[in-house]
């Protein structure tokens, strides 16, 4: 069973229909890709999953529970956690207290929130900029840290809403080696990406939003495949795989 699903999920907008019966599964050890052009309800069903947007229609599941009216700060506390497209980050506040500040917010945890920082900030390879302030930082690593006080809270399941936005070739793939063995251990991932190459390569499930709606749900090699998916995501005739 998936840890995370979405079922019939509709959001309307007044007379705009967003997200249009849309179903997602999200599974424990493996990272899953929400994809498709701008517009095409990406974010806004994101925001369903973590209780930032209310569904007009639909359910949402977590480990076979219905959290459909739990709100944002409940479902954080039942294992989700989620980045921005945008940073959200205290800029005042120094690396260190941004990852720390997240940690103290677990209950029972058996590590002291001191020692799960220093060992995110170790495991996200950002110890060295601890006491720079947030704003300071390189797009690069301020997605680091973001990703650091995400894991903060011990999350199941993690969303990232397009976390190589502003990465250069190289902190695309330090990224994307964390994602790799944060799957690796059992946790769930989903990503929002428009780097497609790098979805292809990083992703064992993708689900495709064309105006809201699945257009297409399957493997890497299966939407590579699909016509419909290269005709209304990338053009006629572009190979999915080849274009970002």
């Amino acid at each position: 069973m998936p840890i995370l699903e979405a079922r019939e999920i509709s959001v309307r907008f007044g007379g705009h229909l967003a997200v249009d019966r849309v179903d997602l599964d999200v599974e424990a050890g493996q990272i899953t890709a929400l994809i498709g052009p701008n517009g095409a309800g990406k974010t806004t069903t994101f925001n369903v999953l973590t209780g930032l947007q209310t569904a007009t229609a639909g359910r949402v599941l977590l480990a076979g529970e219905d959290i459909t009216a739990v709100a944002a700060h409940k479902r954080a506390r039942l294992g989700l956690a989620r980045t921005f497209q945008r940073l959200e980050l205290f800029g005042s506040l120094d690396v260190r207290d941004n990852v720390l500040t997240a940690a103290e917010l677990v209950e029972g945890g058996e590590a002291e929130p001191q020692q799960v920082t220093d060992e995110l900030l170790e495991r996200v390879g950002i110890t060295h900029l601890a006491d720079q302030r947030a704003d300071s930082l390189s797009t690069g690593n301020a997605r680091l840290l973001e990703l650091a006080r995400a894991l903060a809270g011990r999350p199941r399941v993690l969303l990232l809403d397009e976390p190589a936005s502003g990465l250069d070739d190289h902190e695309t793939e330090r990224f994307a080696d964390i994602l790799v063995e944060l799957a690796s251990e059992g946790m769930a991932v989903l990503i929002v990406e428009h780097d497609v190459p790098l979805v292809m390569r990083l992703c064992q499930s993708i689900t495709v939003l064309n105006f809201g709606s699945v257009l297409a749900c399957g493997t890497p090699e299966e939407i590579r495949a699909n016509a419909q998916v290269a005709d209304a995501y990338l053009g006629q005739g572009t190979d999915v795989g080849a274009t970002a």
